[in-house]
């Protein structure tokens, strides 16, 4: 019996230290700031091995001593959480921000997923088998075909297509359009090639170089476009001559057909224009890119759009013209990757058929000469235009002596 007295005391004696530790730790922090949750002095005296109560305590238990609504730490009042980020999701919140326009409000963009999705989906599948379909036709066309060569014979004697500042502006052009189809093909398939070929660590290299030099060469590509309108804007107009090409398909399908053309042939004009207009809507596009927020351009479009009834015609329903900013910088690299997985499938052609296509095409762009007999088959309106000018050799014309 003594020796059980003595053991309850030694061990209200041991317990006593660990009590007062206790009461201590969970009345001695002040909690009211923070509406009961834990503050720093929670987990200092947590580091001590301090026994503290637990989160919330008893100061919010009943939401006395809780900070006001309006405070930082506030209490949600009435409002759940469900129904608060769904005001953030969709936009209908009341985000105030010290700096920044309307984009610096929004917190969630819900289209940030669809968008996600279709640039990983439709958009890489789609874009992938427009330019491997186009490699692939032309590779057959050439094994049916072959290169398309000069028929007559060659005279020896040469002639100006195209001057050395035209020359300029196509290279200008073209160059920055090639060094920007890379870079972009980069940027989107970056991650579903390069990363495992070639690791995270290289991936992030070659895409910070990519963009850099996507950006900023950019600008020679919007150069020559402007060059390339203002040097044959006038000699890419449609005329009746153009319909005789592409009524035998340019001669291209069949050897020794050679349709009259001017300067520039049906074909030439096709890619001219195409070249001009999804140029130019990528050149759009890209701007807006490039000034993030600043330059939305789908908006006003999809209303231009609504008013003429196209969307409504098509089954589309009127297009809307309400969108957030994060919206439109969404709209802008869709239509901009779009339109330059269109205008990089036309260029593989233009390149096929101005390189190991057709004998003598790429002198033209080359040295600027051409062999004459390459000119009357191909060109034969446009040369005999310069022999009258007297701007090409007229071998049938007899010189006349002097009187």
């Amino acid at each position: 019996m003594p020796r059980m007295i003595m053991t309850l005391l030694l061990s209200l004696f041991l317990a006593a230290p660990l009590a007062a530790q206790e009461a201590t730790g969970a009345a001695g922090i002040d909690r009211s700031a923070t509406g009961g949750a834990q503050t720093l002095e929670d987990i200092l005296a947590r580091q001590r091995g301090e026994v503290v109560a637990p989160k919330g305590g008893d100061a919010a238990s009943d939401g006395e001593g809780a900070a006001a609504m309006a405070g930082q730490l506030g209490t949600l009042g009435g409002a759940s959480d469900a129904e608060v980020w769904r005001a953030l999701r969709y936009g209908l919140d009341d985000v105030k921000v010290s700096a920044g326009g309307p984009e610096a409000r929004v917190l969630i963009q819900d289209g940030g997923m669809t968008w996600l999705e279709f640039r990983k989906g439709p958009l890489a599948t789609y874009g992938a088998g427009l330019l491997g379909g186009t490699l692939a036709l032309l590779a057959l066309f050439y094994l049916v075909r072959g290169k398309i060569r000069i028929d007559g014979a060659k005279t020896g004697r040469t002639v100006t297509r195209f001057q050395a500042v035209e020359r300029f502006g196509h290279w200008l052009m073209a160059g920055s359009f090639v060094v920007l189809a890379i870079t972009g093909l980069v940027v989107l398939f970056g991650r579903m090639v390069v990363i495992p070929l070639l690791g995270h660590e290289a991936f992030s290299t070659i895409a910070v170089a990519s963009k850099w030099v996507h950006n900023n060469i950019s600008w020679a590509f919007m150069l020559g476009l402007v060059m390339v309108f203002f040097m044959w804007v006038l000699h890419n107009i449609p005329n009746r001559t153009d319909l005789k090409w592409l009524a035998v398909g340019g001669g291209i399908f069949t050897k020794g057909v050679h349709p009259p053309a001017k300067k520039f042939n049906a074909g030439q004009k096709m890619i001219f224009w195409s070249v001009i207009v999804f140029g130019a809507s990528i050149s759009a596009s890209g701007l807006s890119l490039l000034f993030p927020f600043e330059l939305p351009m789908f908006a006003k479009t999809f209303a231009i759009l609504n008013q003429t009834g196209l969307p409504q015609a098509v089954g589309f329903g009127e297009l809307p013209v309400m969108l957030a900013p994060h919206e439109e910088m969404q709209l802008a690299t869709l239509w901009h990757s779009i339109m330059a997985f269109v205008l990089t499938a036309i260029i593989l052609a233009h390149i096929y058929i101005g390189s190991v296509g057709m004998e003598g095409a790429f002198d033209a762009m080359g040295s600027g000469e051409v062999e004459e007999q390459w000119a009357r088959e191909h060109h034969g309106l446009w040369l005999k235009e310069l022999q009258e000018k007297g701007h090409a050799p007229d071998p049938g014309k007899a010189a006349h002596p002097a009187e």
